[in-house]
């Protein structure tokens, strides 16, 4: 049964369903819903926002952003990093009220995993939680106060991250945890609360990240933070490991009493799906995802030097503003994602549902004073797939002392481009089994290309665009110490 787009029309059915949210009766589906968020222990706030965002499904609104409704943002009208150098003094004074908040609620399912994405070994046998802790530590080392660290886990993630933070050696505080909340599944048929027996987890999803702001606050950590002093965060996800603490923009929203700032960096044709930054009919900044524009203006969406920046998801809040906010205006609902999937994510043939999200990055338009600034590509270094993968754990970069993780000297591009063959390297095990002696050397890589089934060896040196195919149809064992260059072909 395919998967339907929540870019075309709702069906009649769907309306007449819409008509009931209305009814006092108790199977109507705002109650059913409610019923079951109530059983699984949902806050009484959390309930009423995702029946705003039901009701919103219900009558047909799709969170689209048309391309009429925004305007591109002129890179002249926003700082770059490099212009806050005048702030990193500051930053370094108040160090002890800033605190990394990072997204740990992923299980990397894009590259074939079941656990906790952050326990995944990324570069030199750390992975990717012992690098962050490696980051927090020598910040807390240098400033003093409490382990600058949180991690917002979902359900899935919680109780492994937590069994791993107790097993690690010298780790003497453990940071502060706590777990997103989660979303019933919508079934597209009905809108029905979807049910699958075989495996009940199935019909809930995390409400994108978009929750951070209800879960810190609902949580009390929010509360806590503020107790221990900590006014400033920087949310990132955990597997963007360029994303630290910045002396240079934390004195920047300091002293400029900035409430939000995203951070963006200049689009190239591998950002063309990110979400981009534009700025409202209204003159506000507004954040638009691929999945909240419509099929006509997919183009313009994709048009990267009509849209020219992107959203790193390293997003820096006023904590302080962030609780003043919600206590006067309530948790934020930002704009709908409504994500078309099936209610066991591993069956394409089980039932077609609705997953109601939403992006954390979409809160700029909600805060007064929000900004963007374009920072350096070394700050976005994401892993969603194997080829990134591939490229963290190799010498394109170094990672020093203190868990920062800082492009090779000798590399000849900023943005070095992989693309490893699907049918053989999509799995993260493919990895380490195809690179099990170790990764060939890219620092001096400007391209990579591989095709069919190769095993590498350390010894082996990249250099300039390379593509290597091999088309024997066997498994290749390439031979140690061989420097490779342009078009490898293998017949």
């Amino acid at each position: 049964m395919p998967t339907s787009d929540p870019r075309n029309t709702l069906s009649d059915h769907q309306l007449l369903v819409s008509a009931s949210t209305n009814s006092s009766s108790t199977k109507s589906p705002l109650s059913l819903y409610a019923t079951k968020m109530r059983k699984e222990g949902m806050p009484a706030k959390v309930i009423d926002l995702f029946t705003s965002y039901f009701k919103d499904v219900a009558e047909l609104k799709t969170g689209h952003i048309p391309e009429q409704d925004i305007s591109p943002v002129n890179e002249s009208q926003i700082k770059t990093i490099q212009e806050l150098k005048q702030y990193e003094n500051v930053g370094k004074t108040i160090a002890r009220q800033a605190v990394a908040i990072k997204l740990n609620g992923g299980l990397g399912t894009s590259m074939g995993m079941q656990f906790a994405k952050s326990l995944l070994p990324v570069k030199d046998n750390l992975s990717f939680l012992d690098i962050t802790i490696k980051q927090a530590t020598a910040m807390q080392n240098q400033y003093g106060g409490s382990l600058p660290l949180v991690l917002m886990n979902s359900d899935s993630t919680h109780k492994d991250t937590l069994n791993e933070l107790r097993h690690m050696a010298g780790l003497s505080q453990l940071p502060l945890c706590f777990i997103q909340h989660k979303f019933p599944k919508v079934r597209q048929d009905t809108l029905m609360p979807v049910e699958y027996p075989e495996n009940p987890e199935y019909e809930w999803n995390p409400p994108g990240h978009g929750d951070i702001f209800a879960s810190l606050y609902l949580s009390g950590v929010l509360d806590t933070l503020l107790r221990q002093g900590r006014k400033y965060a920087l949310i990132s996800n955990i597997d963007n490991l360029g994303a630290t603490l910045d002396m240079r923009i934390l004195g920047y929203i300091a002293q400029e009493q900035v409430p939000f700032l995203m951070e963006v960096t200049k689009r190239t044709v591998n950002d063309s799906k990110g979400g981009h930054l534009a700025r409202h009919a209204d003159g506000n900044l507004i954040l638009r995802e691929l999945s909240q524009c419509p099929d006509c203006d997919i183009e313009e969406f994709q048009n990267i030097q009509r849209h020219k920046l992107f959203n790193t998801n390293n997003i820096w809040i006023n904590l302080v503003a962030l609780k003043s906010t919600i206590q006067q205006q309530g948790l934020p609902k930002l704009p709908l994602i409504l994500n078309p999937k099936h209610v066991n994510p591993h069956d394409k043939n089980s039932t077609p549902v609705y997953q109601i999200e939403t992006a954390m990055g979409a809160a700029i338009s909600h805060f007064a004073g929000a900004q963007a600034i374009i920072t350096s590509r070394d700050r976005f270094i994401p892993v969603k797939r194997t080829d990134d993968l591939l490229k963290v754990m190799s010498d394109y970069y170094q990672l020093d002392s203190s868990g920062v993780l800082k492009l090779n000297e000798a590399n000849r591009t900023q943005n070095l481009q992989v693309h490893l063959d699907p049918r053989y390297y999509s799995n993260f095990d493919n990895i380490y089994d195809k690179f099990k002696e170790g990764v060939p050397s890219l620092a001096s890589c400007t391209k990579l290309e591989v095709y069919g089934d190769i095993i590498f060896n350390p010894s082996i040196s990249l250099q300039g665009d390379v593509n290597i195919d091999n088309k024997t149809g066997n498994i290749l064992m390439l031979p140690e110490h061989l420097t490779l260059k342009g078009l490898v072909d293998i017949k």
